[in-house]
């Protein structure tokens, strides 16, 4: 299997493109999700969306665990949130895309998705808590929505600002 590169802020347009759905789930399809799980784990991480390794297919992988030993993997194909409660939750969130940036999004508290497994089964989940808020921030990936977008615009400017700076930084360090 293949460890990723996750993609970052600093590649801001792929992150904003819409996810394909997944028309056929073949060999190609569960070695990918694989992929992302190891991706995931080394990270680390608990949820990834297949868009933050580059990929524009609408795959999630989900382990919010934190379990070696007894791991509690959901694998989501053509996610959907088909009801969200109207009682929302407020709690820190992180993203892989946007490493060492963390802030309180307000989110739905329990949501039922539809969705493919791994074999292209039809599925369906109610989730609340920490698997709710990952679901949602997942599928938000595949729709090319970031966590930053749930935040006031003062905040999410300094933090794209900041991720501009450091992105120009690296350039010129690299140029002789």
């Amino acid at each position: 299997m293949a460890i990723h590169n996750i993609v970052t802020l600093h590649n801001q347009n792929l992150l904003r493109e819409k996810s394909a759905p997944v028309s056929l789930i073949d060999a190609d399809i569960r070695k990918l999700i694989e992929e992302m799980f190891e991706t995931m784990y080394a990270a680390p991480g608990i949820g990834l969306a297949a868009i933050q390794i580059g990929i524009r297919k609408r795959i999630i992988t989900l382990d919010i665990s934190k379990n070696e030993a007894s791991p509690e993997r959901h694998v989501l194909i053509n996610a959907k949130i088909t009801l969200s409660s109207v009682e929302t939750e407020a709690r820190e969130e992180g993203c892989l895309s946007i490493p060492e940036y963390y802030e309180e999004v307000k989110r739905a508290a329990r949501i039922k998705v539809k969705y493919l497994d791994h074999h292209g089964k039809d599925r369906e989940m109610e989730a609340d808590g920490l698997l709710a808020r990952c679901m949602q921030h997942e599928i938000d990936h595949n729709n090319g929505v970031l966590f930053i977008d749930h935040i006031s615009r003062l905040k999410r400017n300094l933090v794209l600002k900041k991720f501009a700076k450091a992105s120009r930084i690296s350039v010129k360090k690299v140029r002789p």
